[in-house]
C-alpha cells in the first residue's frame, strides 16, 4: 500500500516582520509558539525545526507567499519570550485561493512584507514546492536540510555551462561527493566527454568501468604539443639575463625543427608554438649548428644547457611517457579521441593520473592537457559541438594567488577557461581544500559553489565574498556541517540550500579514505618481504 501523502499542521502564527530591507529583513519571533510547535510529535520535516537557524518560514504579502530562510538568532534584552532573527529571502509563490498552499514558487521577489506581517513555519509541502527540481535536466544529490524526504537538486546545464566549485577541508567527503555527482551527471548522459586531473591516483577504484585511466604507463602525451611557453618550463631553469639567452636560442632552434617537419609540408605560417611534429634529434642538431656559428666559446653556455638538459629527458625513463623516441609519428587526432572520449565507447570520463609523473613537469603536463581541452574547443566551433568537462583536483596547486610567488602556463590557461571557456563550451570544475589559496577572482568565476565543511576561517570568508549576496547567511552554517553536507548557491541551484549528500555504493568510492590506525597497528608478521616488495616497485618507479 503506497504510503500516505505528508500533511502539513494548520497554520501557527511564531512571530512577526519587524524591518524590510532589499534581500533579508529582521523577524521578531515568540519563543513559546516555537517551543510548542518543537514539542508536537505529529510535526515533522521543517515545521519540527521552525525558527532555528537555517530553517525555513513564510510570510503573506498580498496573493503571494514569500519564502526565507532563518539566518542568525539572538535574545530580545528584557524578555525571554520574544526572539530576534535575522532571515535571507528566497523566493516567492502563489498562495492557492482555497487552501492557502503556496505553489509555482520562484527565486527572487517581487513584492515585500510590510513590518508587522505575520510570520509562519514552512510546511512540508512548502518545502516540496521551494526545493523542488523545475522542469528541465538536473541530477538529485541527497536531501535538503532540515527534512529526510526533500530532495535536493543541481540542474546540469547551468552547473556545467557557468563551471562550479567543491570546496571543504580534508576529511569532510569531498571526494566521495564529486564521485557521486560525477556518476549522477553520467548516467543522466552516458555519452558525455569529462576529462579529469586526479592528482592522487584516487579516482580509479570510483570509476571502474565507467572511465578510461591513463597513467604514465599508457598516457603517451607528445613532447611536440607542448606551446613555447610550456616547452620554457621544462628546458629552462636559469633566471634573469642568462634566461632570456636560452630562451631566444631554444625559439630560434624549436622553430627551426618544427619546419623541416614533413608534417609543416603545405602550412604557410608555422611558430614556435605550432602542434607540429618535430624530432628531439633535429632540435637537437640546430642547436649544435648554431652554436658552431657563434665566434666566442662563452657564447655557447645557453646552447650546452639546452643540449643537457634535452638529452638528460630523452634518456631518463621517468619520462618515457611524454620524451619517448616513439612519440615521434603525428597522433594528434589519436591522442585527442582518446583523451576527450571522441567517441565515448561506452565511458564518458578520461581519469589522468597523474600521480606517477615527475613533481617537475606535473604542472607543465596538467597544462598541455588543459590548453588542449581549450584549444579543440575553439578550432571545433564550427562543428557539432561537443562540451568538455574538465575537472581539476587540487586546483590550488595549479592556480595559485598572487600571495603565492610564481608564475605558470597552467595557471594562465585554467584562469583563461575560468573567465571564457563556456563561449566555447569548455565547462571547468575546480575542487580544493585550500580556496584561500586559489588565484583572486577564479572563485568568483564559477557560477555555482559547493561548500563543504571548512576549519580555517581565511577559507571561510574567501567563499562567503563569492557567493551571491542571498546565500552569505549560510556561510555561517559551513563550519557547524556535517562530514557529507554540504551548501550549495548559484546557477546550478534553484535557491541556496544546505544538502545532506547521498551515500554512494562502496564500489563507485574513490581510494580516498583515512587509514585507521587503531586497527592497522595491531597488523604485524611478513614485514621483510612487504619491505622488499615495496623497493622493487619503488626502484622500477611503478
Amino acid at each position: 500500500m503506497a504510503p500516505e501523502p505528508r500533511r502539513d499542521s494548520p497554520l501557527t502564527e511564531i512571530g512577526f516582520v519587524l524591518d524590510v530591507g532589499g534581500g533579508s529583513a529582521r523577524v521578531v519571533f515568540d519563543a513559546r509558539a516555537i517551543q510548542r510547535l518543537h514539542d508536537g510529535a505529529e510535526t515533522g520535516g521543517g515545521v519540527a525545526l521552525a525558527g532555528e537557524v537555517g530553517s525555513q518560514i513564510k510570510m503573506r504579502c498580498g496573493d503571494l507567499w514569500l519564502a526565507a530562510n532563518v539566518r542568525s538568532l539572538s535574545l530580545e534584552r528584557g524578555d525571554g519570550d520574544r526572539i530576534a532573527a535575522d532571515i535571507d529571502f528566497l523566493g516567492e509563490g502563489r498562495a492557492c485561493p482555497t487552501t492557502g498552499r503556496m505553489l509555482e514558487f520562484r527565486r527572487g521577489v517581487t513584492r515585500y512584507p510590510m513590518p508587522g506581517v505575520s510570520v509562519y513555519p514552512a510546511g512540508h509541502s512548502d518545502m516540496m514546492q521551494i526545493f523542488a527540481a523545475e522542469d528541465r535536466a538536473h541530477i538529485e544529490i541527497g536531501t535538503v536540510y532540515p527534512t529526510s524526504d526533500v530532495r535536493g537538486s543541481l540542474y546540469v546545464d547551468s552547473l556545467l555551462g557557468r563551471h562550479f566549485a567543491l570546496v571543504g577541508s580534508t576529511g569532510t567527503g569531498k571526494s566521495t561527493s564529486l564521485a557521486l555527482i560525477l556518476h549522477r551527471i553520467c548516467e543522466m548522459a552516458p555519452q558525455g566527454h569529462v576529462v579529469m586531473i586526479d592528482p592522487h591516483g584516487e579516482y580509479p577504484a570510483a570509476f571502474d568501468g565507467y572511465g578510461e585511466l591513463f597513467d604514465v604507463e599508457n598516457l603517451q602525451l607528445p613532447y611536440w604539443l607542448l606551446t613555447f611557453e610550456e616547452h620554457t618550463e621544462v628546458l629552462i631553469g636559469t633566471e634573469g639575463a642568462e634566461r632570456q639567452r636560452d630562451m631566444d636560442v631554444l625559439a630560434k632552434c624549436l622553430l627551426a625543427a618544427r619546419q623541416k617537419s614533413r608534417a609543416a609540408e603545405g602550412i604557410a605560417k608555422v611558430t614556435v608554438d605550432s602542434p607540429i611534429p618535430y624530432l628531439l634529434s633535429d632540435l637537437l642538431n640546430f642547436i649544435v649548428t648554431d652554436m658552431g656559428k657563434l665566434d666566442r666559446a662563452g657564447d655557447t653556455s645557453s646552447h650546452m644547457r639546452l643540449k643537457t638538459k634535452i638529452e638528460e629527458l630523452r634518456a631518463d625513463p621517468r619520462y618515457g611517457f611524454m620524451f619517448s623516441g616513439m612519440l615521434v609519428a603525428d597522433t594528434m587526432a589519436a591522442t585527442i579521441a582518446r583523451l576527450f572520449r571522441l567517441p565515448t565507447h561506452g565511458k564518458p570520463i578520461s581519469i589522468i593520473d597523474v600521480s606517477g609523473v615527475p613533481s617537475e613537469i606535473t604542472s607543465v603536463v596538467v597544462a598541455l592537457l588543459s590548453r588542449l581541452v581549450f584549444d579543440y574547443a575553439i578550432w571545433s566551433r564550427h562543428e557539432t559541438p561537443r562540451p568538455i568537462l574538465l575537472v581539476c583536483e587540487e586546483a590550488h596547486r595549479y592556480i595559485p594567488s598572487d600571495r603565492i610567488p610564481g608564475q605558470s602556463a597552467v595557471r594562465r590557461v585554467l584562469e583563461r577557461i575560468a573567465k571564457e571557456g563556456r563561449k566555447y563550451g569548455v565547462s571547468l570544475g575546480l575542487i580544493t581544500q585550500r580556496p584561500s589559496d586559489l588565484a583572486e577572482g577564479v572563485l568568483s568565476q564559477c557560477g555555482t559553489i559547493i561548500a563543504m565543511r571548512l576549519n580555517n576561517e581565511r577559507d571561510q570568508a574567501h567563499v562567503k565574498a563569492a557567493m551571491p549576496e542571498g546565500a552569505r547567511g549560510f556561510m555561517e552554517t559551513i563550519p557547524a556541517l556535517r562530514n557529507r553536507e554540504c551548501v550549495v548557491c548559484g546557477e546550478g541551484a534553484s535557491i541556496p540550500m544546505r544538502i545532506s549528500f547521498d551515500n554512494l555504493e562502496e564500489n563507485k568510492r574513490p581510494a580516498s579514505g583515512d587509514p585507521l590506525f587503531s586497527v592497522l597497528w595491531k597488523n604485524q608478521g611478513g614485514e621483510a618481504e612487504m619491505i622488499n616488495r615495496v623497493i622493487a616497485r619503488w626502484r622500477k618507479g611503478k
